[in-house]
């Protein structure tokens, strides 16, 4: 097909589109590039774009949310706007109990299920986690991470469970707190080789050890917050008493 006719060619887009929600290569929360990123990508124009876009939304492949982007997959349903309030009304114990619960058991199903490209794109995680200078990127990856683990479960209600307690992540007080129990504890180098000791696992198809790495990381996370926690309610103590 000539490029002039590609450029205007809506089915040559949606095709094209098709292609890349196949292709397992977008990010870890189903985010797809924006339209100008795709128009450039496939070679076709915006408004090719916008329309096969329209069409794979109409189908329930993708859904769009005002301000953030447009999303592989169905739209969640209206259950998930009250997620915010779900977690607001919760503590950081108890996402932590729910996490030693549902994780271990997600890490087990993708030792069986996940793909090669998978596992690489795991790795790639750990290294970025590691890599990363500020708590915001240890966040941010740490979360791409645990989800990839969850996405390649392929259980779409353990995900969906997963992504409610994941929401906690973008409290700043769960950054803050995380930061600190990272701090007191340096637990940067062991977190790494705990993150790494997971994927191993999920690479040598072992759910036995994956589910037990991913147990043991758990309960260290939960560890260090307990003792950052204790601390700021003794100092809390002390400071009542001096008033």
């Amino acid at each position: 097909m000539p490029m002039d006719e590609m450029q205007g060619n809506s089915n040559y887009a949606l095709e094209r589109l098709r292609a890349l929600l196949r292709s397992e290569t977008l990010d870890a929360d189903g985010k797809l590039p924006t339209e100008r990123t795709l128009s450039e990508m496939l070679g076709v124009g915006r408004r090719a774009v916008r329309r096969a876009l329209e069409v794979l939304e109409a189908e329930g492949r993708i859904w769009r949310r005002q301000g953030s982007g447009t999303y592989a997959g169905p739209r969640p349903d209206g259950w998930s706007d009250h997620v915010g309030s779900i977690v607001a009304g919760t503590d950081l114990m108890e996402v932590m109990e729910v996490r030693l619960r549902i994780e271990p058991q997600l890490a087990q199903l993708a030792a069986m299920r996940a793909k090669a490209a998978d596992i690489e794109r795991m790795y790639d995680l750990v290294k970025k986690i590691y890599e990363s200078t500020d708590a915001d990127g240890r966040e941010l990856w740490d979360g791409a991470l645990h989800r990839q683990i969850a996405q390649c479960a392929g259980n779409g209600f353990f995900l969906t469970i997963f992504d409610v307690i994941n929401r906690v992540r973008q409290d700043e007080a769960w950054q803050t707190i995380r930061e600190r129990a990272r701090s007191a504890s340096r637990t940067r180098p062991v977190t790494f080789g705990q993150h790494t000791a997971i994927v191993d696992a999920i690479a040598a198809r072992d759910p036995a050890r994956a589910g037990e790495a991913m147990r043991q990381h758990l309960l260290t996370l939960q560890e260090s917050l307990i003792r950052i926690t204790s601390l700021d309610h003794s100092e809390a103590e002390v400071d009542k008493t001096l008033a």
